[in-house]
C-alpha cells in the first residue's frame, strides 16, 4: 500500500534491493529398495535414515541376518553418505511402481524432492534396472545406481551384452544375453550408471564374516562424499572404496578398456592404491553429450536449484522488469558455480548464457502467459585420459633455453 505524504516530517521506508540468491540444492540424498534384514517391517515404506544406528532400529531384527540392502546402507555412510531414504519391499517383493493399492515401490520416492541418487542393491534382473532408469527420467533430478549380477565371471559375454544391447537383434539371432540381467539398458539422458564388480565386505550384522556385496551403496557413498568434499561437478572416480575387502573379479587393464567405452563402471584393485572406483561413465551413448556421471548431476543441479529459486516469478508482470530479473539471478547463480570450478571458461561470459528479452518473449508468447529464458552452460568434463608425451631432447636441460653471449 503506498504511503500518503500528508504531515511535515520525516519518513523512513524499508526498499527491497530486488535480489533473489539462487542456492545450489543438495545432491547427496540416497534411496535405496530392497529386502530388509527383517523383511516384515515397514514395508513399503519410504523411511528416512540418518545413521546405522537407526537403520538397524527400524529394519533388524533379533536373528535378522544381512542381506543386499544392509549392506548397501552401511557401505552408504562408510564412505561419507548422511540421510537417505529405505523402502523394504518384502523378501519377494519388487521395486516396481504402480498397482490398486496405492504407491509403493519407486512410486514412493516421488514426493521426496531432496531424493538425488537410487539404487535396488542386489536386485540384478531386467524389470529393476528399467524401473530405476524410468523412475529417474522421469522425475529428471535424480541418477540411478545399477550393478552386475553376483555371479558374473565371464566378462567377454558381459562386453557381448553391453555392446549388442544397446541395438535389436537381427532376424533370425540368438536371443541377446541382456534378457539375463547381465547389463541394463541404455539411458539416453544419462540418468543411470552401471558397475561391475560385486565386493567383498565384512558383514554389518556379524562383523566376523566375510560376505559378497554389491557396491552400489558404497559408490553412492562416494557420490555424496566427492560431493562434499570437491562438488558435484567432480567425477566420483579414482575415489577408494571404504570397507572394501576385494573383489570378487580382478578386471585386467585390457578388459577396463572393452568395457569402460561401453558404459560398464569398473572398481579396480591396485597394489599401492587399494581399491577404487575408476569409471564415471553413464549408460548415455559414448558419443553422448551425456556420457559422464558429473555432467548429468551438475545439469540435474542447475536445473532444480533455478526451478525452485525462481518460483517468484510465477504470475508476476511479464515485461522487461521481470526479464531483467531472472537474468540477474541466474547470472549471480552461473556466476558462482563458474567460480567454484564447475563451469569451464577463463572468464564467466565464455562459461554461461543467459537470455531472456523480447527476442525470447515475442507477443504471441506474452499472450499465452509465458516467459521464456534461455540458458547455455559448459560444464567441466573429467580429465579420463591422461596422456604425457615424452621424448629426447639433444641438448639437454639447455633444450629451449637461451644461449648466452
Amino acid at each position: 500500500m503506498a504511503t500518503s505524504y500528508l504531515t511535515p516530517g520525516v519518513y523512513v521506508e524499508e526498499v527491497s534491493g530486488g535480489a533473489r540468491p539462487i542456492q545450489a540444492l543438495g545432491t547427496s540424498v540416497a534411496a535405496f529398495l530392497g529386502a530388509a534384514p527383517d523383511a516384515g517391517k515397514r514395508i513399503q515404506e519410504a523411511v528416512a535414515v540418518n545413521n546405522w544406528t537407526e537403520f538397524c532400529r527400524e529394519f533388524v531384527g533379533k536373528d535378522s541376518s544381512s542381506t543386499p540392502l544392509s549392506t548397501a546402507v552401511y557401505g552408504w555412510f562408510l564412505n561419507g553418505g548422511g540421510r537417505c531414504y529405505v523402502v523394504n519391499v518384502g523378501k519377494d517383493g519388487t521395486v516396481a511402481g504402480g498397482g490398486k493399492g496405492g504407491r509403493k515401490g519407486v512410486d514412493l520416492l516421488e514426493p521426496i524432492d531432496d531424493v538425488s541418487i537410487v539404487a535396488a542393491p542386489g536386485l540384478t534382473d531386467p524389470a529393476t534396472y528399467d524401473a530405476l532408469l524410468s523412475h529417474c527420467e522421469e522425475m529428471k533430478d535424480r541418477v540411478a545406481i545399477l550393478s552386475s549380477p553376483e555371479d558374473v565371471t565371464n566378462v567377454s559375454l558381459l562386453v557381448e551384452v553391453a555392446t549388442t544391447s544397446a541395438k535389436p537383434a537381427a532376424a533370425g539371432a540368438a536371443p541377446v544375453p541382456a534378457a539375463k540381467g547381465l547389463r541394463a539398458r541404455p539411458s539416453d539422458g544419462g540418468y543411470g550408471s552401471y558397475f561391475f564388480p560385486w565386493i567383498s565386505v565384512r558383514d554389518p550384522l556379524s562383523p566376523k564374516e566375510i560376505i559378497s556385496a554389491p557396491p552400489d551403496g558404497h559408490v553412492a557413498g562416494i557420490y555424496a562424499r566427492t560431493d562434499t568434499t570437491r562438488g558435484v561437478h567432480k567425477a566420483p572416480a579414482n575415489e577408494i572404496v571404504r570397507g572394501a575387502l576385494d573383489l570378487d573379479y580382478q578386471v585386467t587393464f585390457d578388459e577396463h578398456a572393452l568395457l569402460n567405452p561401453r558404459g560398464v563402471n569398473c572398481l579396480r584393485l591396485f597394489s599401492q592404491d587399494g581399491i577404487r572406483l575408476y569409471g564415471a561413465r553413464t549408460l548415455a551413448d559414448a558419443a553422448s553429450e551425456w556420457r559422464y556421471t558429473s555432467v548429468r548431476r551438475l545439469f540435474a543441479m542447475i536445473e532444480k536449484s533455478i526451478s525452485q529459486g525462481t518460483r517468484w516469478v510465477v504470475f508476476e508482470p511479464n515485461a522487461e522488469p521481470l526479464w531483467k530479473s531472472i537474468v540477474r539471478d541466474v547470472s549471480a547463480f552461473l556466476t558462482l558455480l563458474w567460480r567454484q570450478g564447475a563451469l569451464k571458461g577463463a572468464t564467466a561470459e565464455e562459461a554461461f548464457f543467459v537470455k531472456c528479452d523480447a527476442e525470447t518473449n515475442p507477443q504471441e508468447v506474452i499472450d499465452a502467459g509465458q516467459v521464456v529464458t534461455v540458458i547455455g552452460c559448459a560444464p567441466v568434463k573429467p580429465a579420463e585420459f591422461v596422456i604425457f608425451r615424452i621424448g629426447q631432447g639433444a641438448g639437454g636441460a639447455d633444450v629451449g633455453e637461451s644461449k648466452k653471449a
